[in-house]
């Protein structure tokens, strides 16, 4: 297999502050998501990147319009229905809405903070993959050092974790990218890319607006708008030397078929 970069964007209401004590009221919660996915979209545009967006069903139907535009270009997963709760039904509901929305098949699911969700209940929802899994521990968030680190089957139901490194499981997710120095999360992601062949990372519009207004800690509002942009950019650059980008529907085909 060709060494290949998954790249997706958790596409949700911004309610970060929420869990730091700072009550926002919906319209701002659409609007700050809203404004980091055109920078976000005109980046991609001009390095000619396809990306997966995992959109929870609550923000595409108060901009159906521009989960439509990306639809054409891109692919549209599910993250649910709302960010803030979820259901066992809202499976099913969201990756319906999704369709009903962009006209175009819904095959994959990431739950929102990377929680636990059953592998059966996810499949019987009518999805083919599930990237729901960071393979590491973090504090107060999970413990799954000990799950698989990489791509494997759950029945049917193909798992595209997270990526971490090999041997230290160290997270390559969207904090490290923020708080890390860029060379070092480089070369973090070049190991593990030439280990596992693949990268599957993930981000947020939110992080590509300016956040600092926001009760949050400074960890996350590190690197936030046009510095984070331009990372991005000068990563995405880096790597395109190295693999090609493709959505995890097309990775997800372009693995065996379980038997």
């Amino acid at each position: 297999m060709n060494k290949v970069v998954l790249l997706s964007f958790d596409v949700e209401e911004f309610d970060v502050p929420e869990e730091y004590g700072q009550p926002l009221p919906d319209a701002v919660k659409f609007a700050i998501s809203f404004q980091g996915l055109e920078p976000i979209l005109e980046l991609l545009d001009q390095l000619n990147i396809r990306a997966t967006f995992f959109t929870t069903a609550h923000f595409a139907l108060h901009h159906a319009s521009l989960v439509q535009a990306i639809a054409q270009r891109h692919e549209i997963a599910s993250h649910g229905f709302y960010h803030s709760s979820f259901a066992v039904a809202d499976l099913e509901k969201s990756r319906q809405t999704l369709e009903d929305i962009t006209h175009t098949p819904v095959t994959g699911f990431r739950m929102a903070r990377l929680q636990k969700v059953n592998d059966q209940e996810i499949e019987g929802a009518g999805y083919a993959y599930n990237s729901s899994m960071n393979p590491t521990y973090l504090p107060g968030r999970y413990n799954n050092f000990f799950q698989p680190r990489t791509v494997h089957y759950s029945h049917q139901l193909l798992n595209i974790p997270v990526s971490v490194t090999p041997f230290i499981r160290f997270p390559l997710f969207w904090l490290s990218f923020k708080n890390l120095p860029l060379p070092l999360y480089q070369a973090a992601s070049l190991l593990t890319l030439n280990t596992d062949r693949y990268l599957s990372l993930y981000f947020h519009p939110w992080e590509f607006t300016d956040i600092s207004s926001f009760t949050l800690p400074g960890y996350i509002k590190r690197h936030s708008g046009l510095p984070m942009l331009r990372r991005l950019k000068r990563y995405l650059n880096r790597m395109q030397t190295e693999a090609e980008f493709l959505t995890y529907e097309e990775f997800r085909r372009s693995q065996p078929l379980r038997c």
